[in-house]
């Protein structure tokens, strides 16, 4: 019985191939849509934790002022080497401490100028912000001593002013300032807040302090943390600190603050995840418009198949039989439907995904649920118009015109 029932509803649907086209059509747009959104979604996901991470493991960033400043409010005081020494004297577990000063700067080479960010810090950099030195050399202790004037570049500062040249060994002008470049940073992209983390130079603090900005202030101090310790941990630890050496009254508002990399990561994870929901929602409403229309065209084939139900009854088909036909004609319209649809969406995706430079992330229980639910929207949205062919009244249908 299954197998004839199976062959019955194959014939149907061979038999009026537009009509099919067209009934599995809504199915394939809600599938495509779904697989698409949520892929894409999830890819955008897959940028943003990657962004994140590409800014530094385990990273604490202590910067003076608060993250919420009052209108008008006297900017706060900048940080000072004691405070970088009483960090790495006082806090435990972490990996490097790494205190920076910086501006945007005009960076000559020959008839070449570019602005940049220059960032005047020491090796610890390096390892807490994960750059790598692909050609030269690291700082050394003397360069740091001697406030030597020599510097690292990013891959974008060397593209705008070297192009295809080597720049180590190379003098270019920091400002004023005359400056050997002693190494290149490998790439890293764009960052959390879409900044381009290639475009910099890095130089000794000393000789940044000495040659460029002239005071001894830290604009920022940069901190990595042992894997497995609780970056919330170290965080209060840091705020206590800072309020210690700054002298902030109990109960006063701080002017200086303490970022956490993992709380800012996980929040821009929660919204892309919630965006990826909601285009999911949104577009699995199209997977029920698509149903809607399963249930439509095939009220209108019972309709004009009336006789031909009719006769099967009269000749002795149970009106189980005559159901069973119907339904699985609506299940089968939704699964091959759901399956087109899952390869579009994916293709779709995929295409996307290149298009606006994402990772592609391809994600088997979103195609799998949402061939599922088109399987199940065949079986709820055909079962009407199946139960109304199954309980025809034989002689009636042999008289219907």
């Amino acid at each position: 019985m299954i197998r004839a029932t199976l062959l019955m509803a194959i014939r149907e649907i061979r038999r009026n191939l537009m009509r099919s086209g067209l009934t599995m059509l809504g199915v394939v747009i809600g599938v495509a849509a779904v697989v698409a959104l949520v892929s894409i979604g999830r890819a955008a996901t897959a940028q943003v934790t990657a962004s994140i991470s590409s800014l530094g493991n385990n990273m604490l960033t202590i910067s003076p002022g608060a993250l919420r400043r009052t209108a008008g409010g006297a900017s706060a005081t900048p940080f000072e080497l004691d405070d970088v020494d009483a960090v790495e004297r006082e806090i435990r577990g972490l990996v490097a401490v790494a205190p920076t000063a910086g501006r945007s700067t005009i960076i000559v080479f020959g008839n070449k100028n570019w602005r940049c960010s220059v960032n005047g810090t020491t090796n610890a950099y390096l390892k807490v912000r994960n750059y790598k030195v692909v050609s030269g050399r690291e700082f050394t202790e003397e360069d740091e001593r001697t406030s030597k004037s020599v510097c690292l570049i990013g891959a974008t500062t060397k593209n705008e002013l070297f192009g295809k040249q080597d720049p180590v060994g190379q003098l270019l002008r920091v400002g004023k300032m005359p400056c050997d470049v002693i190494g290149t940073l490998g790439s890293k992209g764009e960052g959390g807040a879409g900044t381009d983390q290639d475009d910099v130079v890095l130089m000794p603090l000393s000789a940044y302090q000495r040659k460029i900005s002239g005071n001894h202030d830290v604009s920022n101090v940069y901190v990595s943390v042992e894997e497995g310790r609780p970056t919330s941990m170290v965080k209060a630890q840091l705020e206590g600190l800072m309020r210690e050496r700054r002298r902030i009254a109990p109960g006063a508002a701080d002017d200086f603050s303490v970022r956490d990399m993992q709380e800012v990561a996980s929040a821009m994870v929660g919204a892309t995840s919630a965006l990826t929901g909601l285009l999911g929602a949104i577009a699995g409403v199209s997977l029920l418009v698509g149903g809607i229309g399963i249930m439509n065209i095939m009220l209108v084939s019972v309709s004009e198949r009336t006789r031909e139900i009719g006769t099967r009854l009269a000749i002795g088909a149970i009106g189980t039989e005559v159901l069973a036909q119907f339904l699985v004609e609506a299940v089968m319209l939704s699964t091959c439907g759901g399956m087109i649809g899952a390869g579009l969406g994916v293709a779709g995706s995929a295409i996307a995904s290149k298009a606006l430079d994402m990772p592609f992330v391809f994600v088997p229980e979103i195609v799998m649920l949402a061939f599922v639910f088109s399987a199940t929207i065949g079986v709820v949205f055909g079962y009407l118009p199946a139960r109304q062919a199954a309980r025809l009244n034989p002689i009636e249908a042999l008289r219907h015109e």
